[in-house]
């Protein structure tokens, strides 16, 4: 798969869609998920304009983003507690925060290295999804974790699988307002355009950047 050609592709049709939902141009940003690609590829959708990058697997990660070209680097998966260290040094932004335990263990790995490391409260929209904080209770979550000098920058949410999606943005959203900062992870390869109407200022995508993802060889965390 072209990803130059891919990139290019999918910013026009944000920009697109940016436009019909009457929001600003350039107000979203485009998350490359590098889940199971190479770093070459991964090195290829930055050469191509993407400015921000994904990874589910904390291990996949550190064999592919470091010493990588400007880019912001993200941590999108469920975040263990015992791995909150070496997570907040390889990362610039943890996209998953959904428990006070972790976020507190990101926040003292942060102050122990002196880094500005900015993270967003993932919160529970699907009653498939198994993480994410309940939404009325992040508000709470990201006053606590500022308190810790957590950069605490907006929410994340994943939609549900079927049925309900614009009920659950709307919520979404709702949640960003109460909690502040500037981002609203929201939107995946097969809602991203829903989620563009509902205010989301970040989607994620994989397989329209890099095609279908390679098979990957025994479970990482």
């Amino acid at each position: 798969m072209d990803i130059t050609a891919s990139v290019a592709r999918l910013r026009e049709r944000v920009d697109e869609v940016t436009a019909a939902a009457r929001r600003a141009p350039g107000c979203v940003t485009i998350l490359g998920v590098t889940k199971t690609q190479s770093r070459d590829r991964v090195i290829a959708a930055l050469a191509a304009g993407l400015t921000d990058v994904g990874e589910n697997y904390f291990q996949e990660a550190r064999s592919k983003y470091v010493d990588l070209p400007a880019a912001r680097t993200h941590f999108i998966g469920h975040v263990q507690t015992n791995k909150a260290k070496p997570i907040a040094a390889l990362f610039d932004v943890v996209q998953s925060v959904d428990r006070l335990d972790s976020g507190l263990a990101l926040a003292k790995a942060a102050r122990a290295s002196g880094k500005a490391l900015r993270a967003l409260i993932q919160i529970n929209i699907s009653p498939a999804e198994r993480f994410g904080i309940v939404p009325s209770e992040a508000p709470a979550l990201a006053r606590r974790l500022r308190d810790e000098g957590l950069i605490v920058d907006g929410v994340m949410a994943i939609g549900p699988l079927t049925g309900g999606i614009d009920d659950a943005f709307a919520l979404a959203a709702a949640t960003f307002a109460e909690v502040g900062g500037t981002t609203l992870s929201l939107g995946m390869s097969g809602d991203w355009e829903r989620a563009i109407a509902h205010g989301s200022t970040m989607i994620r995508i994989g397989s329209a950047i890099f095609g279908p993802r390679p098979a990957r060889e025994g479970a990482l965390a």
